[in-house]
């Protein structure tokens, strides 16, 4: 089964503009108290009954079942006799909300990540599978087809590929507009890329953003450091306003609107950079990084401007379109490993960027040294022949 996302942006007339825009805070609504329904029903049952607090406690029927998605499905059909505001958006969006709430406690659960929490404002909502049409018309106007909303122009800025079928729409808003994020699926089974080719290794890192074993260094772009200046005079000059007025929703918007150009910017880089990879090797490996704790460190946010993560993913998925292969290898100690006679050179501080070799005498930048390690781990993993570095140096 072969899945695409193609993204367009939406023109949408102002009354369908305003209908989104209360489907967004009606969807918010739901998930807020779907998730307070949740948590009122696990704090009621943390402590027993004769140690409960001092304060106050939760008290909610021992019969009460725990909510789940197939539960509140059924409670979201009941209030709707009762609240006529829920009667609005589609029934299937309301019930995706429940389903992306119910997301969120399985990734708490099987994958570590944190207690869910409540939601300033909705930015996206999903159509699933119903009658979704996308048309593109000889006069430019193409149009897309969204339950209870009706035919909503779009860019379709390239062609939907064919024989893919529209399985859901995802409207996100941004503050540029509307955009459609339509995912297209076809029956189909994709062989993954086997490892042929030239190989190359790369090395992720702040003083260069890549170095590559072939001795290509990339240098970094601060794209929110560079951004930071006009994001620090909006912010003053928004402290200044009014909470609430005219002046602070415009101070806001065009703060919301410099933090899109920044993520945009990253993103361009991101992708010309796997391209440019892409068209120079036929296998690519990279470090598996702990990224959460470079997250967390002393230089947190200029690894979080860089996007390791985000250039990762998005170098898998650029391979696997282009047929090229890739793979992750072992991080651990390529910065201190000689790619020629694999000696460790014990490295103890970051400002020695240039790798030399007690033993062998190999010299070359530290960051290529490391992307030569990578690229050796790289042929070992897959099973072909590691190529030795520095010879006849």
């Amino acid at each position: 089964m072969l899945n695409l996302t193609y993204e367009y942006k939406l023109i949408p007339t102002d009354a369908q503009r305003e209908t989104l825009d209360l489907w967004l805070k009606i969807c918010c609504k739901v998930y807020n108290f779907a998730l307070r329904e949740r948590k009122d029903w696990g704090n009621s049952r943390k402590c027993e009954l004769n140690s409960c607090s001092i304060k106050h406690e939760y008290i909610i029927s021992p019969d009460t079942p725990r909510p789940t998605f197939a539960r509140q499905c059924k409670s979201l059909a009941q209030a709707k006799k009762k609240s006529p505001e829920l009667k609005l958006p589609h029934t299937h969006v309301l019930q995706q909300v429940l389903r992306q709430l119910e997301a969120t406690f399985v990734a708490m659960w099987e994958r570590g990540h944190g207690f869910p929490r409540f939601k300033k404002r909705m930015r996206s909502i999903v159509f699933p599978q119903l009658n979704l049409e996308v048309m593109r018309r000889d006069d430019g106007n193409d149009e897309v087809n969204l339950p209870k909303i009706g035919w909503v122009k779009l860019h379709l800025s390239r062609s939907l590929p064919e024989g893919f079928e529209v399985k859901q729409i995802r409207v996100v808003k941004r503050a540029s507009g509307y955009y459609a994020m339509l995912t297209l699926q076809l029956d189909v089974d994709v062989p993954q890329p086997s490892p042929s080719g030239h190989g190359l290794g790369i090395d992720l890192g702040l003083g260069h953003f890549l170095a590559t074993s072939d001795g290509q260094l990339i240098a970094r772009p601060r794209f929110f450091v560079d951004g930071q200046r006009k994001l620090k005079l909006l912010q003053r000059q928004l402290k200044r306003k009014n909470k609430g007025s005219r002046k602070s929703h415009q101070l806001q918007h065009r703060i919301a609107k410099h933090h899109e150009y920044i993520s945009n910017t990253r993103k361009d880089f991101h992708f010309k950079t796997a391209h440019q990879l892409c068209d120079r090797a036929g296998m690519i490996f990279a470090e598996d990084l702990n990224l959460k704790a470079m997250s967390a460190g002393i230089l947190c946010k200029h690894t979080l401007d860089a996007g390791f993560g985000q250039f990762l993913s998005i170098l898998s998925h650029v391979c696997l379109k282009q047929d090229k292969f890739f793979a992750k290898v072992d991080a651990n100690g390529t910065s201190q490993t000689c790619p020629r006679c694999q000696t460790h050179t014990g490295k103890k501080l970051l400002s020695e960027r240039v790798h030399k070799c007690p033993e062998c005498g190999y010299e070359t930048n530290r960051d290529v040294a490391a992307a030569q390690v990578v690229l050796q781990r790289g042929y070992t993993a897959v099973g072909h022949i590691a190529v030795n570095f520095g010879e006849g140096k």
